[in-house]
């Protein structure tokens, strides 16, 4: 790199660097700042209900795939503990998805807001093998609420159809919202959910994941560049994708509080 340009750079960050970092320090601290950017994920989810950016009533909670960088380690050979090639993320998994059948990648967990203003209030980032069930207490645990301004109803895809899952929403003081199937021997609390659903109120609040959460996710991995991902290794691959989305938070944010209005931006004031 062109020793002018660091001296640009380095007097743009007020003179507090004296050297530009190198690429191993980036990645030493990209291995261990993933809980810390979560962290800040949910403050500035806060903050967006706080300063009355977002409503809360009404949220969405889903998962997406993210592509692993390199080859793919296959079960057998993963069994086996042997590597046929290079350039293979060891730290991924197998995961089954009912659109992709078995996949080698990594999952993404989020929780958007609705509405006009739709951005992450809160997010987790897994192995592909874990379910979508086993990582929603995590997320809802820091959902951000204030005294006047609570969550109603969050809405999620079949995934989340779990009876745990719907008394800790209850106990949490709203109501998830899945699509809910009615069978033979279906129990009177099911069948509640499952009238719920199919109401005209459900499939109402059901149908804005098309238009927030599913379009925000695209958007995302679209604008970051994301998917498929450009490093390997949990703690790094972890960092990256939590790291674009608190960007993209804090960029929503000051739009926002700047009453920046571009129709070509997507989701921002």
């Amino acid at each position: 790199m062109d020793l002018s340009y660091n001296k640009k750079v380095m007097k743009g960050c007020g003179g507090l660097l004296s050297r530009i970092p190198c690429r191993r320090t980036f990645d030493r601290r990209l291995a261990t700042i993933s809980n810390d950017i979560k962290n800040r994920i949910t403050t500035m989810g806060k903050l967006f209900v706080c300063d009355n950016i977002i409503d809360p009533s009404i949220l969405s909670a889903d998962s997406t795939l993210v592509k692993v960088k390199g080859h793919v380690w296959h079960k057998s050979s993963m069994k086996k503990k042997v590597l046929p090639c290079s350039g293979i993320d060891t730290d991924a998994m197998w995961g089954f998805s009912h659109t992709k059948d078995w996949i080698f990648e990594y999952k993404l967990h989020l929780i958007s807001s609705t509405g006009s203003i739709i951005v992450p209030l809160a997010a987790d980032f897994t192995t592909a093998n874990i379910p979508d069930n086993q990582i929603y207490n995590t997320l809802i645990a820091s959902l951000p609420v204030t005294t006047s301004r609570k969550i109603l109803y969050v809405s999620a895809d079949p995934g989340y159809d779990d009876h745990e899952l719907y008394e800790l929403s209850t106990e949490m003081g709203f109501q998830l919202v899945c699509p809910v199937r009615r069978y033979k021997n279906t129990s009177a609390d099911r069948i509640k959910l499952v009238e719920f659903y199919k109401s005209e109120v459900g499939q109402a609040i059901y149908s804005l994941r098309g238009i927030s959460i599913e379009p925000l996710i695209e958007h995302i991995k679209s604008v970051f560049r994301i998917d498929p991902l450009y490093v390997r290794g949990y703690s790094k691959a972890c960092a990256i994708v939590l790291l674009s989305l608190l960007l993209y938070q804090i960029l929503v944010y000051y739009n926002c509080k700047t009453n920046k209005k571009d129709p070509e931006q997507s989701n921002t004031c």
